[in-house]
């Protein structure tokens, strides 16, 4: 027989004093903003940067090992120094020293800032502000009223409670954030081919690899590098790709004979226009400005598989994919 027995202390409308605290301290929360999720960005995790990744997250990374008493140009490259310094640094806090700057070596690196802040670390935020918020921030060192308002809006935009107090979670969203490609150079130029106007989003990594590569390339005189789709701001399924969810994959066209890849139509390696010298020396480019972090470039050209530059993959006759690496990451198609 079912039981009549009322939980103590029922109201008659069947709601307990102690339910109606937790409503109240509930709705008080959603109109504080506690209540927004503090995991914000679906899937932010703080990426993994080692020795041969570029790009903005390492620009960061060198102005936090400068917070700690380093000496290093801020200057994007892992290189030598700054892989000394990393493994200096993991060394002095217990932590491993592999050279691998990981969640535990980044939450070692990153204290919470706010307003009336100042030092190298201020300038790391600030530099993530800019590269992935376009938050037009001068790189001062200094957490001034502007800095507040750049990172009230960052959170905004991540889901994360906007109180411009930069903490672990705010650090995460912002060091996970993907970069916008700068199409703005005279290296890059921006292709649609499936109508994924807004898919140019890639990790810091990768966005500071290929704009490295193109500026190598250019160099040789051979015109801009034509990019299709990279990804999404932050991520997720792509109409017409398998891949390119994670930041790591770029999509770029061949070089014509003409140099007109970013004007003229577009070709196949099969083409009486296609430039297979001046394509290998694009892959050349794009390997040699990420020394171990390229997993692979797919491109049907047989000559170019036989040299070992290229992997054969189906439909992959008129564009080449390279597919960019970390030492360490959740999906093991992305780990070098």
């Amino acid at each position: 027989m079912p039981s009549t027995t009322r939980s103590p202390r029922m109201s008659h409308h069947g709601t307990s004093p102690a339910r109606w605290a937790i409503l109240l301290t509930a709705l008080i929360a959603l109109f504080t903003g506690l209540g927004t999720p503090a995991h914000a960005l679906s899937g932010a995790s703080v990426p993994t940067q080692s020795k041969g990744n570029r790009g903005s997250d390492v620009v960061a990374l060198q102005y936090l090992l400068n917070a700690q008493g380093a000496q290093l140009t801020a200057d994007g490259v892992f290189g030598g120094g700054t892989d000394t310094a990393v493994r200096g640094f993991q060394s002095a806090k217990g932590l491993g020293a592999d050279g691998i700057v990981g969640p535990n070596t980044w939450k070692a690196l990153t204290p919470t800032l706010r307003e009336g802040s100042h030092g190298e670390a201020v300038k790391a935020l600030q530099h993530l502000l800019d590269a992935k918020r376009a938050a037009g921030l001068t790189v001062d060192g200094a957490f001034g009223p502007g800095t507040t308002a750049a990172v009230r809006t960052f959170q905004s935009h991540a889901g994360l409670t906007a109180d411009g107090v930069v903490g672990p979670d705010t650090w995460t969203n912002l060091l996970w954030h993907y970069e916008y490609a700068d199409y703005n150079s005279a290296t890059l130029c921006n292709q649609d081919p499936d109508g994924n106007t807004s898919a140019d989003w890639g990790t810091a990594a990768a966005i500071g690899q290929l704009e490295a590569g193109a500026r190598s390339f250019a160099a040789l005189g051979r015109g801009r590098v034509p990019v299709g789709d990279i990804a999404f701001e932050h991520g997720g399924t792509i109409y017409g790709h398998a891949t390119h969810q994670a930041g790591l994959d770029a999509d770029i066209w061949p070089v014509r004979t003409d140099s007109a890849q970013c004007t003229g139509s577009r070709i196949t390696w099969e083409s009486g226009s296609y430039d297979r010298a001046a394509t290998r020396e694009l892959v050349k480019a794009l390997r040699a400005a990420a020394p171990g972090h390229v997993k692979l470039v797919y491109f049907n050209d047989p000559q170019l598989i036989a040299e070992g530059l290229t992997v054969s993959y189906p439909n992959h006759d008129n564009h080449l994919h390279i597919r960019y690496c970390e030492a360490v990451h959740a999906d093991a198609t992305y780990q070098c």
